[in-house]
């Protein structure tokens, strides 16, 4: 189900993909694997969020990627990382990790803990351009800095300590509590998406719940409250 309204579609939770097996339970905000709709085939550059909890000591084993920009955040629990490159890492919540898959990366992703579960976000992003260098990327950001305010934690140009990015991306976190609110405008020659990661958020009056996602179009005023507590992704896209 889609709502349009104004100058942005919202993707309720409910209609994303949805792919459950043993150790994983994923949703697909974009068509992924099996779950296939033409009308939701990415947006601009954004090409895959899946939303993914896995059970404890499983995970996602040696795998290989070409010319993509793969971001993972993590919200609760840790999720370790080894590639081909020689990178071996352990992801935890309020931090940015990006891999270039470029001409060809291997890596896999597993959940170290014996007893807690990991939830992240997994999200593509298509690569300005084709058959760069693999690279790895993490960097760490404070409940400080995202508390209340959008903190910048990917970007194309790696500004104020971002993980760089290569498209046209500036990618913002921000945490709300009761009372926060936080507002943000998108040009007229620009794209958005808003993400809802956990609780429950208010754009422009409407109520968004963890999992919908929001496709903006052109010029629009952003203005987020919250009245239980939210987590949020906000991507502006060239």
């Amino acid at each position: 189900m889609t709502n349009q309204t104004a100058n942005y579609l919202i993707h309720d939770r409910n209609s994303r993909g949805h792919t459950k097996i043993g150790w994983l339970d994923s949703y697909h905000t974009f068509s992924f694997g099996n779950f296939q709709d033409p009308n939701r085939m990415g947006f601009r550059s954004l090409r895959v969020i899946n939303d993914d909890r896995v059970i404890p000591g499983a995970g996602f084993a040696t795998h290989g990627h070409k010319d993509m920009e793969i971001f993972t955040y993590v919200l609760e629990g840790e999720l370790e990382h080894k590639d081909s490159l020689g990178n071996g890492a352990i992801i935890r919540p309020g931090e940015a990790q990006i891999m270039s898959a470029g001409t060809g990366i291997l890596h896999s992703e597993f959940n170290p803990s014996s007893t807690e579960p990991v939830h992240l976000l997994q999200i593509w992003i298509l690569p300005n351009q084709k058959d760069l260098a693999p690279r790895y990327d993490q960097k760490a950001f404070s409940i400080a800095e995202r508390q209340g305010k959008l903190r910048l934690i990917a970007a194309h140009d790696g500004r104020d300590g971002a993980v760089k990015i290569f498209q046209d991306v500036d990618l913002y976190t921000g945490i709300l509590q009761p009372g926060d609110e936080i507002n943000y405008e998108i040009s007229s020659q620009r794209y958005g998406w808003l993400q809802i990661a956990k609780g429950v958020a208010v754009l422009n009056g409407e109520e968004l719940r963890e999992g919908d996602g929001v496709q903006i179009t052109g010029a629009e005023n952003l203005h987020i409250t919250t009245e239980v507590g939210t987590e949020i992704l906000l991507f502006d896209l060239g």
